[in-house]
């Protein structure tokens, strides 16, 4: 390693999609700071790379495919308790960022931020600070005056991921081949979705997920 990466910050990404990793390593090699020194598709690769050295920050996605993102930060947060972990989603900062906070993550960025919000997401988690963004900051502040809950979140961070996939019209076997579970995984969901959601039909879960914005075919 040069003497150029040693005086950056070395950030390990753990997620399944090339093109993310890619494109937040294009994003990092364009700053003085920051320098992507590792990758990881899969939960456990995650783990070998966590226990073979100290990294400065990770971005883990929260739906590694056969791995609970919940499950690895706790499991990362005992190895390296120190990391500052920095979450990665495709799904509303709404739904999951607070219960990964409160599990021991230091940031939660959407993978549609633009390269100057993730830049400065890791930067400030990297100074010890917890990055939320304005709009999750509002929301809280909102949800904490209105005291309102929907029925979406009870479920877990899996539920929610699979109600997503059957809202968007997959079928059972496409999502155990995207998420890399059994039909028999998926469907056991489907059933827990429905009963805490008290619905009989993907149609009425596909109808209360666009009613309340979770998912847009527009």
């Amino acid at each position: 390693m040069n003497t150029t990466q040693k005086d950056k910050a070395e950030i390990l990404i753990a997620d399944d999609h090339p093109i993310v990793c890619e494109g937040i390593e294009k994003i990092l090699s364009k700053t003085a700071d920051l320098v992507l020194s590792g990758k990881a598709h899969t939960g456990e690769e995650l783990m070998d790379k966590i226990n073979q050295r100290a990294w400065d920050l990770l971005l883990l996605d929260i739906a590694i495919p056969g791995a609970s993102g919940m499950q690895l930060l706790k499991e990362v947060k005992q190895k390296q308790s120190e990391l500052p972990v920095v979450m990665l989603s495709i799904y509303p900062e709404e739904r999951f960022a607070i219960d990964f906070l409160k599990a021991g993550a230091s940031g939660y960025v959407h993978k549609s931020n633009s390269p100057e919000q993730m830049l400065e997401s890791f930067r400030r988690v990297r100074k010890g600070e917890t990055y939320i963004s304005p709009f999750l900051a509002q929301k809280v502040a909102l949800d904490t005056v209105q005291l309102k809950t929907q029925p979406h979140k009870s479920l877990s961070t899996r539920e929610y991921q699979v109600m997503c996939m059957i809202a968007s019209g997959k079928t059972v076997s496409e999502i155990g081949k995207e998420l890399n579970l059994s039909v028999k995984t998926i469907s056991t969901h489907r059933s827990r979705i429905l009963k805490k959601m008290k619905m009989k039909s993907n149609a009425r879960l596909t109808n209360y997920c666009i009613k309340n914005f979770i998912i847009d075919f527009s």
